[in-house]
Formats: C-alpha cells, sequence, structure tokens
C-alpha cells in the first residue's frame, strides 16, 4: 500500500513549507538583527549629542550639577581631572566614577557595569574629554544595555510563537490548495483507468479552468481519439484482408479440387499457368498486408539521398518483359531525392502496376527534378476513373466497378502509394488533364528536410 508521505500531494506540501519555514526564520533573525543594531544606533546617537552638549556645557562653566534629562534608563558623570564627580544622574549620584579620567581626542564607546539603585547594570556609554574653567573634565553618557535586549526578547519571543504559528497555517493552506489541483488529476486518472479496450469512444472530463490541468484532460482525449482511430484501423484491416484472403484461397481450393477429381481432363493441361496467377495474386496481397502490419505508423523512413530516375526507369525495365503495354520513359529526366530507397521503391512500383494493370496500349512517365520539388507524372490511356471513385481511390482495399477493365487488385496498391507519399513530405494526387488515369507524385527536393 502506497504511504500517504509518499505522494506528490505530501511531497510538495514538506518541501513548499519546508522552504518557507527556513525563509520565515531567515527573516526574523534578519529583524531582531536589525532593530537591535537600530535601537543600539539611536541611543549611541543620542548619547553621542548629549556627551557633545555636556562638554560645550563645561567649556563655558555652565555645568549643571544633576542630570535630570537622560531618562531612566540613562547614565551620565562628568568627571574632573582629579577623579571627583561634578555631576552626574540620578541613578548614579554618589558613586565613584564610572571610567578613568580620560585624556582627550575623539568619543570613544566603551561597556561598562554600573550599579542602577541596588542592582549592576550592564551600560552601553561613550566617553569625551574636554576642558572647563577649572580644567579638564570627562564626560560619560550613555544607556543600558537591558533595555534594548528587553525589546528584542520581546520580539523574539512573539516570533518563536508566532512563526511555527503561520507555519502551520502555511502547511495546512498549502495541502488543501494542492489537493485540489490534484484531485483534478486523480478525476482523469480514473476516467482514464476505467476505459476499456471496447470503450474507446470515452472521454476524460474536461476542467473549465484554461491551465495545466484542463491541457491535460484535452492531451489524454486527443490520445484516447487516436487510440480508437487505430483500433477501428486494426479491425478494419483485419476484416478486409480476411475478405480478400478468401477469394484466392477459394480459388485455389477449387482447383486443385478439380484437378484431384478429374485428373483424365484436357483442360488440366492448364491447371499449373491457372494456379500460378492465383499463387501471384495472392503473394502480392500477403505483401502488401505485410508491409501494412510492419509500417503502419510504426517506423520513420530512413533519409538518405538518392535518384528516384533510376528508380522509376529500374521499375520500367522491370515491367516491359511482362507487359503487352508501351512503358514510355521519354520525359524521365535526373531527380535527385531524400527518402527511404524501399519505401519509394514500392511507391513507384505500385504506381507503374496501377498504371500498366488499367492501360489499353500505353503508359507515359514525366519525371522532372527541381532543387524544392520533384515531380513525377504516371499517365495511362485507359478508361480512366469514374467519378463515383475519385473520392476512394486512394482508400485502404477499395476497389472500383469490378466490370470495368483492369479491375483486378487488391485495393491496397495506390493507398500503400499514397502513404509513402505522404511520409516522405509528400503527396499524391489523382488529375483531370488525361483521358485516361494521371497520378502526380510530389516529393520535396533534396534541399528540403
Amino acid at each position: 500500500m502506497r504511504s500517504r508521505w509518499g505522494t506528490v500531494r505530501a511531497r510538495t506540501t514538506l518541501l513548499a513549507t519546508a522552504a518557507t519555514a527556513l525563509a520565515l526564520v531567515a527573516g526574523s533573525v534578519a529583524l531582531v538583527l536589525t532593530l537591535q543594531s537600530q535601537l543600539t544606533g539611536r541611543d549611541d546617537t543620542l548619547a553621542q549629542s548629549r556627551v557633545r552638549e555636556l562638554m560645550t556645557a563645561a567649556r563655558a562653566g555652565d555645568l549643571p550639577t544633576s542630570l535630570d534629562s537622560l531618562g531612566g534608563e540613562g547614565v551620565g558623570q562628568v568627571i574632573a581631572a582629579d577623579g571627583t564627580v561634578l555631576a552626574a544622574s540620578p541613578n548614579v549620584e554618589g558613586r565613584p566614577p564610572l571610567v578613568p579620567v580620560a585624556t582627550g581626542g575623539s568619543l570613544k564607546v566603551r561597556s561598562i557595569d554600573g550599579p542602577d539603585d541596588d542592582e549592576i547594570e550592564h551600560y552601553r556609554v561613550w566617553v569625551g574629554a574636554g576642558p572647563s574653567p577649572d580644567g579638564a573634565v570627562t564626560v560619560v553618557v550613555g544607556t543600558s544595555a537591558e533595555s534594548v535586549a528587553e525589546t528584542t526578547r520581546t520580539l523574539r519571543g512573539a516570533l518563536l510563537v508566532g512563526v511555527p504559528i503561520l507555519v502551520l497555517l502555511l502547511a495546512a493552506a498549502i495541502w488543501a490548495f494542492v489537493g485540489r489541483a490534484l484531485g483534478r488529476i486523480d478525476k482523469i486518472t480514473t476516467a482514464v483507468a476505467g476505459i476499456g479496450e471496447s470503450e474507446l469512444d470515452r472521454r476524460v472530463p474536461v476542467p473549465a479552468a484554461d491551465d495545466e490541468v484542463r491541457r491535460l484532460a484535452e492531451t489524454m482525449n486527443t490520445m484516447l481519439a487516436r487510440l480508437e482511430a487505430a483500433s477501428a484501423r486494426q479491425r478494419d484491416f483485419v476484416a478486409d484482408a480476411s475478405h480478400d484472403l478468401q477469394s484466392p484461397l477459394a480459388a485455389l481450393r477449387a482447383q486443385l479440387e478439380i484437378a484431384r477429381a478429374h485428373p483424365e481432363r484436357p483442360e488440366m493441361a492448364g491447371f499449373a499457368a491457372d494456379l500460378l496467377v492465383s499463387t501471384s495474386e495472392m503473394e502480392q496481397l500477403v505483401g502488401d498486408l505485410l508491409y501494412l502490419a510492419v509500417e503502419d505508423g510504426v517506423r520513420r523512413p530512413a533519409v538518405v539521398l538518392l535518384d528516384l530516375d533510376d528508380v522509376v526507369l529500374e521499375e520500367a525495365v522491370r515491367v516491359r518483359p511482362d507487359s503487352p503495354v508501351h512503358i514510355d520513359t521519354g520525359g524521365v529526366s535526373a531527380a535527385p531525392v531524400r527518402g527511404d530507397p524501399a519505401a519509394l521503391r514500392r511507391l513507384v512500383r505500385n504506381l507503374l502496376d496501377n498504371a500498366v494493370r488499367h492501360a489499353v496500349a500505353r503508359v507515359t512517365l514525366t519525371l522532372a527534378g527541381g532543387v524544392d520539388e520533384v515531380v513525377l507524372d504516371v499517365v495511362d490511356d485507359g478508361p480512366g476513373v469514374a467519378t463515383v471513385d475519385r473520392d476512394r481511390v486512394f482508400d485502404r482495399f477499395y476497389r472500383a466497378d469490378p466490370a470495368r477493365p483492369g479491375h483486378a487488385g487488391s485495393g491496397l496498391g495506390l493507398a500503400i502509394a499514397a502513404e509513402i507519399a505522404q511520409r516522405h513530405g509528400g503527396r499524391l494526387t489523382l488529375e483531370d488533364d488525361a483521358p485516361g488515369a494521371h497520378l502526380r507524385l510530389t516529393l520535396p527536393g533534396p534541399v528540403t528536410t
């Protein structure tokens, strides 16, 4: 059984919560340090300003005896050169000097422990020295570090309580939001899992929101449509193949049974020739079926540079000895293309065999090559293609009216040729400009990828 913590929902929640917690902790630390720095800087600025004011008052002989303006957390003394305390804040009145007598120079900061009522408290003080009518004096002004510590301690306490609560609330929100998003994916998964081989017409629900989940649902429906079409093609293929194999097999069986039952008949002398014709037809049909089974949308064509004119001329040479019609190749010129040699040879062979089967006396082949496009025209002087058959001439297993001349064939030749042309980025079309049938093959030129 899959652990709940091994789900995408749990991992996403944990990672997002951990990242947010780290960010909050880092931000809290930075906040505390920034507050501490700002409070300390503020106290330092006030202390330095007060030191300068007292040094100015001492220089003018206007030094007060009590430093009442430093506040409850402040501390201050004015010390004579002999160590006598000339003025002090109320919280250190009557106390000895907080620092040794300074000798002058710029203001300096020091940390001291001094009495505050009945306690010893830590102070951060600024010390400066300057003249007075009675001699040099040392001025000490500072504030208790405890005030800054208490403020930062209060903030830390609030953060220690608030940050975990915020992280928990965030984790709950992420868990809920991720669960809601993944719930839509679970619906798609459940719908797909419930579709059997006989239910490929079903589709998964498409969410209304235009987001990744909607695109996933649309992609799944597109895939199901392709599977449905492939399944339909497979069923049609098996049905058509079974139907088309029955005729030559039945003919072979009938001929064999007649030969066995009446070996003495004179017509049995032509039995071998008839059997050879039936076997040849079935061999062609099985070859076409095997090609479709192996090549139908499975293998990408091997792309090499070849001369299509060589293929056309070789196929014409193959057909001429056994064909009663004239094969005119005078219009074949150089035409390099890129493609699968075996597939293109089968394409040309199917076109030529189809033309020879329907021609009366002549088949004309014209091939023109270019940089961007190669065009092969195969024209026969037969009866042509009836209007009712033009839209279906490239369908698998489709045959024209059996009463028309040249109807024999498996019904796969032109369908295979059209598919090979399409896989090579070209097209096979039936033109209207000839008395007979005019098939035009258009392929990309050698510079087209």
